[in-house]
Order: structure tokens, then sequence, then C-alpha cells
């Protein structure tokens, strides 16, 4: 689908409707760097939030490792997961919280 970059500001309107994944994480963080690819292979619509960018955000959310990944369906969480993953652990991850 595609991978958006975005800041607090838009934060509640892009998560509100359908499925979003929302990726925390930081342009100096190895595992983040090594997620990237794999987030872009996804067929769902990422949302990437620079946690150095948006610290109040990240604050809100509990953020307190990355890359951290938040599932969002219609704006209602549904899980969260920290650290590295496979496309196909993220996808069966998704398929199981969706």
């Amino acid at each position: 689908m595609s991978v958006i970059h975005i800041n607090e500001d838009s934060y509640e309107e892009t998560i509100k409707n359908g499925l979003v994944l929302v990726d925390f994480y930081a342009t100096w963080c190895g595992p983040c760097k090594m997620l990237a690819p794999v987030l872009e292979q996804l067929d769902i619509n990422v949302v990437k939030i620079d946690v150095d960018e948006s610290p109040e955000l990240a604050r809100k959310e509990g953020i307190l490792s990355i890359p951290t990944l938040i599932l969002f369906n219609d704006g209602e969480f549904k899980d969260r997961k920290s650290g590295f993953m496979s496309k196909e652990d993220i996808e069966a991850w998704i398929e199981m919280k969706k």
C-alpha cells in the first residue's frame, strides 16, 4: 500500500480510517533502518513517526523502545510490538490482530 511520514499534527486523523500500522522510529536506530525496507513490502498503510521529531506523541503512546509498531483498525488500538520483525512475522501478527 503506502508508507507515509507524519508528525503529531496529523496523527489522529491518519489512524482513524482502516487498518493502519504505525512505526515509531529514529533515523539513528539500527534496527529501525533494517525494518524500513520490510515495511515497504507490506500490503497495508504504514505511518512512520520519528520519535525525535514528535517526542510528545511518543510519550503519549508509551514508546519506550524503538522500533515500535502499533496496529490500529479504524482508530481502535489493536496491538503493539517492539523490535525488528520479518515480513512474514509482521503479516502473521497483523492477520491475527485485525
